[in-house]
């Protein structure tokens, strides 16, 4: 299904870039562009994302480097 129908990013992408470490909205948007345009998607995401663990946050409080937005997966 479709969460940004702007830029054709479906909820399995918005969970893959959740996965590999983007934890908020903004993450998100750098990794494939959801919620950039119109942001009709944003609490979708928001909804997507969830209040659980975020990876990044967990390595940051571990003290390890993050991994960068850059790393993130392209959106297809």
């Amino acid at each position: 299904m479709f969460v940004c129908s702007c830029f054709g990013v479906t909820e399995e992408q918005v969970r893959s870039h959740a996965d590999a470490g983007a934890c908020t909205p903004r993450q998100i948007a750098s990794a494939c562009k959801a919620g950039t345009d119109c942001g009709g998607c944003v609490r979708r995401i928001q909804a997507l994302l969830g209040r659980g663990a975020c990876p990044r946050r967990e390595l940051i409080d571990r003290g390890a480097p993050a991994p960068l937005t850059a790393e993130l997966p392209e959106a297809a």
